[in-house]
């Protein structure tokens, strides 16, 4: 069955690199895009992401192909999007009506809220697939796009007979924890001492010895599920400080610390037996940053630089996704993006096409800076929207060479940007709440400056009191100074008006440092 499916899969995406070239050679190219931003990872660890159901809304920059005047757009989701949301994103299109876009757009909601990927609740409505099928008409210029690749999403494509943008679930292996090592061994490149290909307790253990063996002077090692998200699935194990057998380090493993803070030792073990994963060094160093690189590689295998980002991490570990800043440093940038084309290159000698991402951790001691690559992702991320409101409020392009990107008038653009601005006092605020906000004190994003504010996942506000933002800039400064104006307004104004008092959270915070 499974063989039968991905034949008919790889029969499918055939009809991808046409539909490309057609747009390619003619970008105002009459297409419709299905739009399927289904979290389809592991729902368990997801679960740990507070208001990860609107995580859904992300993707919402999508909108941008509706630039296009002859391109037609499908967006579905579980739960409905707020009118005025989507009216929101819409009216920010500067070379199109929003009626004109609005009349090309079709938003679908199936109305589920269950713990499930979007992908499986589409696939469980057959008549909803019947409808989806009338809509998009002729499939032969139709795809589809979605959040990540699995089996779900290959059953979804063959159910609605379209190729999708993304790579086949075969190749799946390649994204995981142990893939990841295996492809930066293939392409030559610094990453950390460890071992991949584990699945139960006894070889943790034994990776564990080994390593420190290998390290002497090791303090931190990190434990990784295969399929972690976001950080969560991430288990720090800090070595005792006197040498210890096998046992030793057993009993220790006690003592884990997770992101999670309902995370349990015989859970994640588990969990471990299940999924596998790998053991490898915790890098420490005095400084250290943790940049990241986004690529594409194009249906006809052409690798493309996306961007290049600063991340902001936190959280108990201090491994969880919060925000980013665009682009990474001057000082290690074009090692960064040269490391990265050296995994695009292994990444698409394997077939695989699609956006992913790289995350590296650098160092910097009397020599200067170091990389040392972490993890692939094959899938969209955190850094995905923020550069996709850039493209969406601009309409600039990367300037490969230097890794800026620069506005239709030539001039460089920054941001800060964050999908967990969260407070208790911020609950409550509904989407035409914000909205008054944003007018009333002018911090939306504004064509005629190229400067600005824009949100993300408003759905999450009120009952989770989080969204997303980008703040755009003509200069770092400028864009850390809007982040920082914009969490001052948000608490100041939901201090009062039934909402409580707005507390500091560390996490809220990006610091330019």
């Amino acid at each position: 069955m499974k063989t039968e499916e991905s034949a008919r899969f790889k029969e499918l995406q055939k009809q991808l690199p046409k539909v490309w070239q057609k747009y390619q050679d003619d970008p105002g190219y009459e297409h419709t895009s299905v739009i399927v931003p289904s979290m389809s990872v592991n729902q368990e660890e997801l679960s740990k992401v507070t208001g990860a159901a609107f995580y859904e809304e992300r993707l919402m920059f999508a909108l941008i192909r509706l630039r296009n005047p002859n391109a037609r757009l499908i967006y579905l989701t579980s739960q409905p999007v707020h009118p005025d949301v989507v009216d929101y994103y819409l009216q920010l299109l500067d070379s199109v009506s929003a009626s004109h876009a609005r009349k090309r757009l079709l938003m679908i909601s199936v109305f589920d809220s269950s713990a499930k990927p979007l992908s499986e609740k589409i696939l469980d409505r057959p008549h909803l697939l019947m409808r989806l099928r009338k809509y998009i008409g002729d499939t032969g210029n139709a795809y589809l796009t979605c959040y990540n690749s699995t089996v779900l999403e290959r059953r979804l494509a063959l159910s609605l007979n379209i190729p999708m943008n993304g790579l086949d679930p075969d190749l799946l292996s390649y994204g995981t924890k142990s893939g990841n090592r295996k492809v930066f061994a293939e392409a030559g490149i610094n990453f950390p001492t460890g071992y991949e290909d584990l699945h139960s307790e006894d070889e943790v253990v034994n990776a564990l010895a080994r390593l420190r063996e290998e390290r002497p002077d090791i303090k931190r090692a990190v434990i990784k599920l295969n399929e972690g998200f976001g950080g969560e699935g991430n288990a720090v194990f800090r070595y005792p400080d006197r040498a210890l057998g096998a046992e030793g380090i057993r009993k220790s493993l006690m003592e884990l610390s997770w992101l999670s803070g309902n995370e349990t030792y015989a859970h994640f073990m588990q969990q471990f037996d299940q999924m596998g994963g790998i053991v490898e060094e915790l890098i420490e160093s005095e400084e250290t940053r943790s940049p990241s690189v986004q690529m594409r590689i194009l249906p006809n295998g052409e690798t493309k630089l996306v961007s290049s980002h600063e991340q902001v991490l936190g959280g108990s570990t201090g491994q969880a996704y919060l925000g980013c800043r665009f682009p990474a440093r001057d000082d290690y940038r074009s090692t960064l993006l040269a490391n990265a084309a050296k995994v695009g290159a292994v990444l698409s000698k394997h077939g695989i096409i699609g956006r992913f991402a790289i995350d590296f951790l650098t160092t910097r001691d009397e020599q200067g800076w170091h990389a040392h690559a972490i993890e692939i992702n094959l899938r969209m991320g955190g850094t995905t929207p923020p550069f996709h409101a850039l493209e969406f409020l601009t309409g600039g392009e990367l300037d490969v060479e230097s890794g800026h990107f620069r506005a239709p008038d030539g001039r460089a653009k920054f941001y800060a940007a964050t999908d967990n601005l969260k407070s208790p006092a911020y609950k409550g605020l509904l989407p035409e709440d914000l909205f008054e906000i944003i007018w009333n004190h002018g911090i939306g994003f504004k064509h005629s400056t190229g400067t600005g504010v824009l949100f993300y996942m408003i759905g999450a506000l009120s009952q989770y009191g989080k969204l997303g933002m980008t703040c755009i800039g003509n200069s770092p400064e400028q864009a850390q100074q809007l982040f920082d104006d914009t969490v001052v307004i948000l608490d100041k104004m939901t201090a009062s008006g039934g909402h409580g008092k707005a507390e500091p959270m560390s996490d809220r915070y990006l610091s330019m440092e």
